[in-house]
């Protein structure tokens, strides 16, 4: 597995972040997740080959919850 980080730009408060954070921790092919509001920062832990898919997944749930952020690789 390795560990990815994005900047996660335009989360307005920590209860955004929680609930996203929240959601991706459904995501199978993804683990140890997590969404820091001050840093505004998003890790997670995948297999290479998974990880458009898990950022696909990612994009679908912010899109549908919190469609003003965009997601930056760091």
């Amino acid at each position: 597995m390795k560990k990815y980080k994005y900047k996660i730009k335009n989360l307005d408060c920590i209860n955004c972040a929680n609930q996203l954070e929240e959601a991706f921790q459904k995501i199978d092919m993804i683990e140890n997740v997590r969404v820091n509001f001050m840093m505004q920062r998003l890790t997670f832990e995948c297999f290479e080959e998974n990880r458009e898919k898990a950022l696909e997944s990612m994009r679908k749930i912010i899109k549908k919850e919190e469609p003003d952020v965009i997601l930056e690789e760091i």
